[in-house]
This record gives structure tokens, sequence and C-alpha cells, in this order.
């Protein structure tokens, strides 16, 4: 028998920082929200693509990075408890009775809930793969698409190829080179980084580490392009190659760790009815509701005249889709505008 659905007040589809303070929002009007995201961790792009990076333009905080702004963030939520969901993509939204919407994800989650909030940015994140044919029957045995996600036993003494030109994958490469000298028990046999040209988007420190790994012989890099794969059976033995003098290159491989930063999918949403300009959901801008009464949606997702795709700009937009869905779920009433500063039902939610 299937597991009934989570049933929640609202589901706020997006983790990143838009999400994390809509939760917040939500909060503050009782209204009890779950979250979901593709990525397998809370702050979405923020963390992803520049979580070490400054931010300049946070109100109040004149230099922090995307990952302390996460942190921030989670630690102001706190006293509301939302249920996360992580790595989970949403790939059905279907209106029910009453108002409310049934929501599904490829990985079997259910949700009823009141309202949605779409915080999903210019879309789900999901790792950018190699293209090449039969490459994705080997995904999590001899296949990882992000470093956290690998056993051990797929780098002791295995011969490890890793695909990108991004922060992570010079970064996870040149480590990798570094258990080896250290004779750490999960250290690989051979470490290989390919990528199609010897041109590469990371830190100027990064980069040097990773030359200097390969000038020490620790590291090898090949300057190609994917071209096929040679298997035993069920397990993958080689990559070929097709390196930047033309020539075909066979590379021994039991492990590929595809490390080529995330490209953003709009994905199920095209398919929810949503009225949509340039692949952005269009919002009227007094509750950010959508073409779909119930769905709301801020961020970079979004489309208005004016529209500033700021993490500031969203901030602003989750406060004024708080009083929608409150009326959406209560119509007629969107609550009264309260203070932290003087409302003793707030200080009571905040433990204050």
């Amino acid at each position: 028998m299937a597991a009934p659905p989570l049933k929640t007040d609202a589901l706020i589809i997006g983790a990143g920082p838009a999400g994390l303070f809509q939760a917040f929002e939500l909060g503050l009007r009782e209204i009890a929200a779950h979250i979901v995201d593709a990525l397998p961790f809370a702050g979405g792009q923020c963390v992803e693509l520049y979580g070490d990076k400054p931010i300049y333009d946070i109100p109040a905080l004149p230099r922090c990075t995307g990952r302390e702004l996460t942190e921030r963030l989670l630690e102001q939520l706190k006293p509301f408890a939302p249920a996360f969901h992580l790595d989970q993509l949403v790939s059905g939204v279907a209106p029910t009775e009453g108002g409310r919407f049934d929501v599904r994800t490829r990985a079997g989650l259910h949700f009823d809930c009141g309202a949605i909030v779409l915080a999903a940015g210019v879309g789900a994140f999901v790792p950018r793969t190699l293209k090449v044919a039969g490459l994705e029957a080997f995904e999590g045995r001899q296949l990882f698409h992000r470093a956290e996600s690998i056993p051990a036993e797929a780098l002791a003494g295995r011969q490890v190829l890793v695909s990108g030109a991004t922060e992570q994958a010079l970064a996870f490469a040149t480590r990798l080179c570094e258990a080896v000298a250290r004779g750490a028990p999960d250290a690989p046999a051979r470490v290989t980084l390919i990528h199609r040209r010897d041109a590469f988007d990371a830190t100027d420190a990064t980069v040097a580490a990773f030359r200097g790994a390969c000038g020490a012989g620790a590291l090898h890099f090949i300057a190609g392009q994917p071209t096929g794969l040679q298997a035993d059976g069920d397990r993958l033995t080689a990559l070929t190659l097709l390196d930047a003098t033309g020539a075909s290159v066979t590379l021994p491989v039991d492990t590929v760790v595809v490390l080529q930063g995330l490209s953003p999918k709009l994905g199920p949403l095209a398919d929810w009815g949503l009225a949509l300009e340039r692949r952005q959901v269009q919002v009227e801008t007094a509750k950010f509701a959508t073409s779909v009464p119930g769905l709301f949606a801020i961020g970079d997702v979004v489309h208005y005249p004016g529209k500033q795709r700021l993490i500031l700009s969203a901030f602003h937009e989750a406060t004024l889709a708080a009083a929608g869905v409150a009326g959406h779920l209560s119509p007629g009433d969107d609550g009264p505008l309260e203070y932290t500063t003087s409302s003793p039902r707030i200080h009571k939610l905040l433990g204050v």
C-alpha cells in the first residue's frame, strides 16, 4: 500500500536564499512549510556556484560568501523547523479539490499542499553530463556527478578520471593526488583530468596547485573530448577520447567523476500551465501570484516589468508572496502587518 502524501500548508520548491527566506516569512504567519530542492544541500546556486565567493549587496552584511549567507538564513529559520527534502526533483504538480495541489518528485515523494511557492532560481540545477552514448548505465557504480557521493571503494586503487574545468574539478583531482602522496588507504592508483582545452574556470591558486601536481607527475592532464566507451560485460573499462591533435586515445578507467558544473533546467515547470515569458514565470507583483491560483513564484525564476535578478530583490518578493499564500489559504484574510520589534505573537514564535 502506498504511503499517504505528506500534508502541509505550503510547499516551497527551491532551497536557495529565496526559498529559505520564504519559509521564514511564512513561519512569521504561522504557515507550516516543507522545502524541496533538486540539489542534495540547502543554498541552491548560491552555494554551488559561488559558495566561497564574496557577495557585497546583502543589507547589513558588508561582505559574505554564498555559503555564509546560507548558514545565516538557516540559523534565522530554525524556530520554524521546516521539513527539508533534498536531492528531490519535482516531476509533477496537479491541482486537486478545494484549491490544493498534488505534488510528486522523481524519487517517489508525494505531497498534499494548500499552496506552492516556486523559488527555483533559473530552474532545477542538474549536473552537466558527458555526452557519451551508454555512459549513463554506469551511474552510481563507476560514474559520479558529485564528489561527496563517491564511495571509498570507487577510489581505492582505481584509475580515476575527472572531467571538468571547474574549481571543484581541479580541486578534487588535486586532493586525490595528495591522498596518493600520503599513502592513504582510499587513494587511487592513477588520477587523470580531462577537458577539451588547456584553460580552466578556477581561481589562480587552484590552477597553480593543479599545474604543480601535473608537473610533479602525480596528476595527468589530457586536453580532449570523449567520443565513446569500452566495457567488459556490465563494467566500464575505458573511454575513447579525441585529443587536441585529432588523434584517438583510449584511456583505461575504473571510475569517472564528472564535475563540469550545473545546468539549470526548467524541466516540468513548462508543463504546469504557468504563463511563461522567455522561459520565466509571469507574476503579478502585489502578491507574486502566477497564472495558476495558489501557485506563487519568487526569485530568478520570475519575470515582471522592472525585475532585478538580485538576492535582495527575492527577499522583498518573499515577503509579499507570504501575504499572498496567507490570503489563498484563508480567503479574504492575509493577516495584519506586524513588526518583529514589537509583536508579542512573533516574539513567542521566535523564542525571544
